[in-house]
């Protein structure tokens, strides 16, 4: 728990009623960046979470802060996701779908933002709990290939494509119960990456680096 550690050693201790609130400003960010990107009105997070303008900034004194914690909040839990699901499940493929669609309930969508260039390259805690992140997933990746179930032109930033952008509302849209459909379609997607494959797949496998190189 490489990158939990390091966030809750930075965090300094809160009252009860502190940490509450700010847990509740995290969760409705991370909500309100699924849905509008890293332009999400903070009027909106701080109605989501039922506190005050004044509550959010004393916790968050910038967007571009409660963004980061958001997103290190995400890459941590579906870190953790990812390894309970190799080591509690017995089947490769199993244990990549159970991680699929938890990684969905955890709003993996936020992490666009981590190629939309809003923090500065190299932040350190960043780079670390990213580490965590892609390690747990080809972790996940590496087992099913392994097992002869998943096909071999799909890499780690495949999954994180398909997971980012299908578990993320039509734009211009309130789309309404979008966690019913994104799971759907995210089965359909899973469905797509068994062996055999019915098809060849066009250009080469993604990975998480080619996913950050800039254009």
């Amino acid at each position: 728990m490489v990158g939990s550690v390091a966030i809750e050693r930075q965090r300094p201790r809160l009252r009860a009623d502190a940490s509450r609130n700010r847990e509740r400003i995290v969760t409705a960010a991370r909500e309100a960046l699924v849905e509008h990107g890293p332009d999400i009105p903070l009027d909106e997070v701080a109605r989501r979470a039922g506190v005050g303008n004044a509550t959010l900034y004393r916790h968050f004194a910038d967007r571009t802060q409660l963004i980061r914690t958001v997103t290190l909040s995400v890459m941590d839990r579906v870190a953790r996701r990812a390894e309970a699901a190799l080591a509690e499940e017995p089947d490769a493929f199993e244990a990549l779908r159970r991680f699929t669609h938890e990684a969905a309930d955890e709003r993996i969508g936020a992490l666009c933002t981590l190629l939309s260039g809003a923090f500065e390259e190299g932040d350190p805690e960043l780079v670390s709990v990213g580490d965590h992140l892609t390690a747990a997933v080809q972790a996940l990746i590496s087992s099913a290939h392994r097992s002869g179930q998943l096909r071999t032109d799909v890499a780690v930033g495949d999954l994180m494509v398909a997971l980012s952008q299908l578990t993320r509302p039509l734009p211009g849209t309130a789309c309404f119960n979008i966690d019913r459909f994104a799971h759907r379609h995210l089965q359909l997607f899973l469905d797509g990456l068994r062996t055999p494959a019915r098809s060849e797949l066009p250009g080469s496998a993604v990975t998480l680096e080619d996913l950050q190189q800039k254009s």
